[in-house]
């Protein structure tokens, strides 16, 4: 494939052109050029991808803000909802389940279908893990349900 075709994306008519360009680049110091050209593209191309992604997750945050200032239970309260539906779930698998066993039941409880329950507790953890990040960062919540302060926690607390 030529230079030009790996720049812009190959295709057929791009493949054509770059070839013949091809045929003109003839010494070293014109293909480095080029390859540098490339290399340029590419890492602009990356950046503008991460751009992007920056933008797309500062939209997002702005959506979450949203939506958790709204005075619906049913906009602003989802999210806790599953995580207290994750919470009664791993209750119910690891405590109730092993506790139910013991009883003289004529049928085996039910147990839970840990492979559709875990995606959406893994998912609920991530969130706990940008919780950790704000702690590293010195973003504190007093109580629970309290209003984070700026300032920064006590050394000796965890």
């Amino acid at each position: 494939m030529s230079i030009i075709g790996q720049l812009l994306g190959a295709g057929d008519a791009i493949n054509a052109v770059g070839n013949v360009v091809d045929k003109f680049v003839t010494t070293d110091k014109e293909r480095l050029e080029l390859q540098i050209e490339k290399d340029k593209a590419a890492q602009d191309h990356a950046y503008r991808l991460e751009l992007l992604d920056q933008q797309l997750n500062l939209a997002q945050i702005d959506v979450n803000k949203t939506e958790a200032s709204n005075p619906s239970v049913f906009v602003a309260g989802w999210r806790p909802a599953i995580g207290w539906v994750c919470a009664a779930a791993l209750a119910y698998q690891f405590l109730l389940y092993p506790l139910m066993l013991w009883l003289p039941f004529p049928k085996q409880p039910p147990q839970l279908n840990l492979s559709e329950l875990y995606p959406l507790i893994f998912g609920m953890l991530g969130i706990a893990g940008m919780r950790s990040f704000e702690k590293v960062k010195g973003v504190e919540t007093r109580q629970v349900g309290g209003k984070a302060s700026d300032a920064k926690a006590d050394p000796g607390e965890v």
